[in-house]
């Protein structure tokens, strides 16, 4: 298993705001079965096999361009550890807050 962290800009749209384009890509990934997804304040948490995070964010980064957009930057970090194939995002968590005791 694979994790991502995806981000996709829409670049020479006419508002300052991309929430529209955010609110799009979520809609996607809540149609599709091939990778889980989180939502966070910067970007999107994906988790499943490199091949399909890679499909996945393929059809996302398309989004903007569907929508009008001249331009659309994507940055995508992927994280496959093939020496631990079923660690998942929470898995990586847990490892900090594990570390980190009663710290928090």
């Amino acid at each position: 298993m694979a994790t991502a962290d995806l981000t996709v800009l829409a670049l020479g749209r006419p508002e300052v705001g991309a929430s529209e384009y955010i609110a799009e890509i979520q809609r996607r990934l809540r149609r599709q079965q091939r990778v889980r997804f989180r939502m966070h304040a910067m970007g999107t948490s994906l988790e499943g096999s490199t091949e399909d995070i890679l499909g996945v964010v393929a059809d996302l980064h398309a989004v903007p361009f569907e929508r009008g957009v001249p331009r659309v930057y994507t940055v995508l970090k992927l994280d496959e550890r093939r020496d631990r194939p079923g660690q998942t995002l929470d898995d990586k968590v847990r490892s900090v807050e594990d570390r980190l005791g009663g710290d928090i």
